[in-house]
């Protein structure tokens, strides 16, 4: 969900929450799942109490990447298990609409699995032109691919089934609901009023009814 401070959005996983986090917090899977990056990858730390940074990158098409830095943080937040991951964000490609931004991850414990939810907010580049962009196209656009993600990460949680698959299944599915909507579509017109096939004829002859009850005939069946 996209809302004028930010963007905000919330999943129920029927999950427990640590492998959700692994999900989450191990690279690996996070660039999976997350439409967001193409590529992350953490820069060393002396020690785990330090906050984690990383680089990402993003493939936006036409071989061109746009890459940034970050870094993030997990920790405790209440005694009954939940857990906020912070994050930072900022990139200093001439390519990135995004300038700097910041966030968090919350995982929730439920007595079903796991509420999953995020905000984050950013500033952009490109003066007045910029922020139009963003209000128009990007912003909704960042919204969609969270949510997107957030349901692939859903799938993979509860079933087992990578997001690899989730998105092949997706566009079968697409495939398949536009193949179904085009012969709805051709038999609603071309047998019927656009050209009175003789099949539709002889059904309503068969059924005792008379063949003007079709919308119209053409010339063919005169």
């Amino acid at each position: 969900m996209r809302t004028s401070s930010g963007i905000y959005v919330e999943i129920e996983i029927q999950d427990d929450l640590d492998h959700v986090w692994l999900l989450t917090q191990d690279l690996a899977f996070h660039e999976r799942w997350d439409l967001r990056f193409s590529r992350i990858h953490y820069l060393p730390r002396s020690s785990s109490a330090e906050p984690q940074q990383f680089l990402y990158e993003t493939r936006i098409g036409f071989g061109l990447n746009i890459v940034g830095t970050g870094e993030s943080i997990g920790q405790r937040a209440s005694a009954v298990g939940d857990i906020i991951s912070s994050l930072k964000f900022a990139s200093a490609d001439p390519k990135s609409l995004i300038c700097e931004g910041s966030g968090y991850w919350r995982y929730v414990p439920t007595k079903s699995g796991l509420r999953f939810l995020t905000w984050y907010d950013y500033r952009v580049r490109f003066g007045i032109a910029g922020r139009l962009a963003d209000r128009l196209v990007f912003r909704p656009l960042m919204g969609w691919a969270t949510a997107r993600s957030f349901d692939r990460l859903r799938i993979w949680a509860e079933t087992g089934r990578p997001t690899e698959s989730t998105l092949a299944f997706s566009l079968i599915h697409a495939i398949a609901r536009l193949s179904i909507g085009t012969i709805w579509i051709w038999h609603g017109l071309v047998p019927k009023p656009l050209y009175q096939h003789i099949d539709e004829r002889t059904m309503l002859a068969q059924a005792g009814m008379p063949v003007g009850l079709l919308p119209w005939r053409s010339c063919s069946a005169r």
